[in-house]
Formats: structure tokens, C-alpha cells, sequence
């Protein structure tokens, strides 16, 4: 669906913003028939709130849409993309005070606010539509929403009809977009080209593992986003409840989110030289699955003892973290749904990330307000290494005791960037509830905030 600023308009009617300490000064402002109309029914200038404006013939003059108060915007985010749904068909010109950031995260929502998943079922859209408002980057908004919608669509999609293969022919598809190079080694060829990681997890699935290698551009810092890409994760032979396996489908988000990412790079045509990896599998179970108690050898060479198959993400992101280690990067980014202790520490909402670069932690702290994506860094705290070295074998993907789970995650995937600057994110990839801007189901965390972050490092 093309997610779009209308084309401006003499015939757009004006939407007002108006925030609810301002209601009472702005009435005072409008002719006295549309304030006393508005008082009449109610009008408060709530979040989400919105009122027509008559123009005394029977026809719409305009429309208002309520801002709320400071605390109650504190609470969430895209609030004008609240009022979208409520507003009849039209293009509307937005007339308000804001400017800078708080106008492209209010204009950025609009458009987000268009998405709807209708791959099974028609879904109606909204028919109200925005002339972009003066002040803003239209055409960086569009791609920025195309790629939130690029992310959600993946993540969205079961995993009967996004499997590895199916995955594998998005990342085609979007290389196919941009003029990327891309290339997949599949099957035993993993075997053969040494990613015994990710042959092991994903070999008891019916579609065979893969990883997928995307390269785009020839000048500038290199940036190499890693994504988790298990399509669907039974837990393996440690197999999860049902209950613990409805939202498997998005155990892909990671990959979904950089290939969101990749498309916001490559459409800006920012000056970097992009490398996306994704290992493909699906965690399922079968007699050749791989058990608890294996011990698996790494393309790094450090041996991995499986104490657990339903810790899977780490396994297949270690194999593709040492491949993007071994050519020189300034960046390695890694995003994954890697575990749901990050879930316990923050919620659904907040994206935490692990990084040793203060500087790029300040930056991406900086920027994620800027951009209405929020992040929250967490330590690589060193003391907790011995927990993931059962003795046995080098690592352990799965320490017992269940304390830091998220933590010692990050620790084991450091282990396989050999010293390269790297940056990880443990998100959830889920809406549990819609919210403005925002639809049940997929999205993107991260991305935005570090598209902000590194354009302002690399003055891109």
C-alpha cells in the first residue's frame, strides 16, 4: 500500500492541531458560530479527539484534532495519527506550531498510520490524507514509512508463506529494488563453506537453512547489519508450550527490521557501504535435529555446548557475526527477537541495546526521542562472562540459573564479532495492542533511531 503524502491542494481543507491548554485562547480565534458549535458538542482537544468544523451551508469548513496535555503526550507518541480514522474522505492541510522534529514524528506518524495488513483480508484504509506540511522532509518520511511497512509485512506473514525461502526471495526482491548484489549458500553448501551453526539449527526443517548476503554501495563508512531470520521456532527437540509458539512467526523480526533499515539506506541513497546478512532457518523438530548436549564447533572455532535448542537465535547470529567480522567494518550491527528476559527488563515498547561505543550509545540515546523510536542501552556487564562457560566446551549457549538472560546473550554474540565495533539489539518486533500509528501485529524498533544516530556520526 503506498503510504504517501497527498499532492497539495487549494481544495484541502485546513486540520487544526490544538492542545487542550490552548482550547480556550484558540476558540476565541475562530468565527463565533464554529466555537460555539464546538463548545456545544463537547469539543476538549483530547488526544485522538476530533470535531468537524460546519461552514454554514450545510458543508465542512475544516476539521480539529485534539493534542492533549504535556503528560498525556508524555505517555505515548504519533498523536496526530490518532485522529486519521476519524476524519471523513479528503485531503486536509495541517495547520499548527509545531516545527522541526515534533512535526516530522507527528507527519511520519500520519503515514505510518495508513498501514494495514491485506495480504488474507481486505482491510479498509484511511480515506483522509495529508498534504505534506511545510517544514518537512517529504520524500524522507515516505521511505521511512515504506521501510516500517517493508518490516511489518515480513513479520506479519506466517511463516507457511515466509519461510526461509520465501525470505530469501525478499531480500532478492529488495536488491532487485536498489540495484544491490545478493547472494545465498544454502543446505549442505553451509556445511561446505564452514557455517556449521546455522546448518545445524535449521536441517531438520523441510525448507533448508540459509544465508542470505546483500551488498549495496561502493563509497563510505561500512555498516553491516546482522538479523536473526528464524522463520519459526518450535523450540527444536526443547520444544516450547503451544502458547509460547503463537507469536513464533515473528522470530524473524530481526531480519524483517534490517531489511526495513536497508531499504531506508538504500532508497535515501545515503553515501555507505551497506552489508546485510541474515541467516534463514526454521528451528523445527525431526530425527535429525540437533539435541541438547551437543557440542557444536562455530565457523570461529570456539565450540558451543547446546544446553538448551530452544536458544537458537544466538547460534545462527554467532556463524553470520564472524563472517562480518572477518573484512574490515566501522560498524556491526546485529538485531534479533533474541530473548524474553529483554521483554521482562522493558517491555514491548523499548528496544534495548548493548554497545561498548559511549559515543555511539550517547548517539543513539540522542536521537531516538528525535525520531519517536526508543531505545535504552544495556550493559556488557564483564563479570558475567563465567556464566556462559560451562567448562565442557567453550560457551554455553544457555547459562542456568535464568538470571541476565539478555545480558549474557549479547555477551556470547560479542564473542564472535573478533573485536570489531558492533552494536546489539534484543527487540520484540510485536505490537500487543494498536496504538496511533501503530497496528496489532509487526514492527520495526530500532531502525529509525539508529538511521538517526549514524547519520549524525557520519554526517551523512
Amino acid at each position: 500500500m503506498p503510504l504517501c503524502f497527498a499532492p497539495d491542494s487549494e481544495t484541502a481543507l485546513p486540520l487544526y492541531l490544538v492542545a487542550q491548554d490552548g482550547l480556550d485562547h484558540w476558540l476565541t480565534q475562530l468565527p463565533a458560530a464554529q466555537a460555539a458549535w464546538l463548545r456545544a458538542t463537547g469539543f476538549d482537544a483530547a488526544i485522538g479527539a476530533v470535531a468537524l468544523l460546519p461552514d454554514g451551508q450545510g458543508g465542512i469548513a475544516g476539521a480539529v484534532a485534539g493534542y492533549g496535555t504535556t503528560d498525556a503526550r508524555a505517555r505515548g507518541r504519533f498523536h496526530l495519527a490518532a485522529a486519521r480514522s476519524r476524519l471523513p474522505k479528503g485531503d486536509w492541510r495541517l495547520v499548527s506550531d509545531l516545527t522541526g522534529d515534533d512535526l516530522a514524528q507527528e507527519a511520519l506518524g500520519w503515514l505510518m498510520a495508513g498501514y494495514r495488513f491485506d495480504r488474507y483480508r481486505g482491510q479498509s484504509a484511511p480515506k483522509a490524507h495529508l498534504v505534506a506540511p511545510a517544514g518537512v522532509d517529504a520524500a524522507r518520511l515516505e521511505i521511512l514509512a515504506a521501510g516500517e511497512a517493508l518490516t511489518r509485512d515480513l513479520i506479519n506473514t506466517p511463516a507457511a508463506d515466509m519461510g526461509p525461502e520465501a525470505l530469501e526471495d525478499a531480500v532478492f526482491a529488495l536488491a532487485a529494488q536498489h540495484g544491490a548484489q545478493v547472494s545465498a549458500i544454502r543446505g549442505d553448501d553451509l556445511l561446505a563453506q564452514n557455517f556449521p551453526m546455522i546448518h545445524a539449527v535449521g536441517r531438520a526443517a523441510e525448507q533448508a537453512p540459509r544465508l542470505l548476503d546483500l551488498r549495496w554501495g561502493d563509497a563510505g563508512p561500512r555498516l553491516t547489519l546482522v538479523g536473526k531470520g528464524v522463520c519459526f521456532d518450535t523450540g527444536g527437540l526443547d520444544i516450547k508450550p503451544s502458547s509460547s509458539m503463537l507469536l513464533m512467526k515473528k522470530d524473524m523480526g530481526g531480519a524483517a527490521t534490517v531489511l526495513g533499515l536497508a531499504h531506508m539506506i538504500m532508497a535515501l541513497g545515503l553515501p555507505v557501504r551497506l552489508r546485510v546478512l541474515i541467516p534463514a532457518v526454521e528451528n523445527a523438530v525431526a530425527g535429525n535435529a540437533f539435541r541438547p548436549g551437543d557440542i557444536l564447533t562455530s565457523r570461529l572455532g570456539k565450540t558451543v555446548e547446546v544446553n538448551n535448542t530452544d536458544a537458537e537465535g544466538r547460534l545462527v547470529l554467532a556463524d553470520a557475526l564472524t563472517l562480518a567480522s572477518e573484512e574490515d567494518t566501522d560498524l556491526i550491527v546485529s538485531m534479533a527477537t533474541l530473548t524474553g528476559a529483554a521483554r521482562v527488563a522493558v517491555g514491548p515498547d523499548l528496544a534495548p541495546f548493548y554497545t561498548d561505543d559511549d559515543t555511539l550509545a550517547a548517539g543513539l540515546t540522542q536521537a531516538a526521542p528525535t525520531v519517536a523510536d526508543p531505545v535504552w542501552r544495556m550493559p556488557f556487564h564483564m563479570p558475567y562472562e563465567a556464566m556462559i562457560e560451562p567448562g565442557i566446551a567453550d560457551l554455553d549457549n544457555a547459562p542456568s540459573g535464568g538470571f541476565a538472560g539478555s545480558i549474557t546473550a549479547a555477551l556470547f554474540l560479542r564473542r564472535f564479532t573478533q573485536g570489531a565495533p558492533y552494536a546489539h539489539f534484543d527487540i520484540y518486533g510485536w505490537a500487543p495492542k494498536p496504538a496511533p500509528a501503530r497496528t496489532k501485529g509487526g514492527t520495526g524498533q530500532g531502525a529509525r533511531a539508529l538511521l538517526a544516530a549514524l547519520s549524525d556520526r557520519w554526517s551523512l
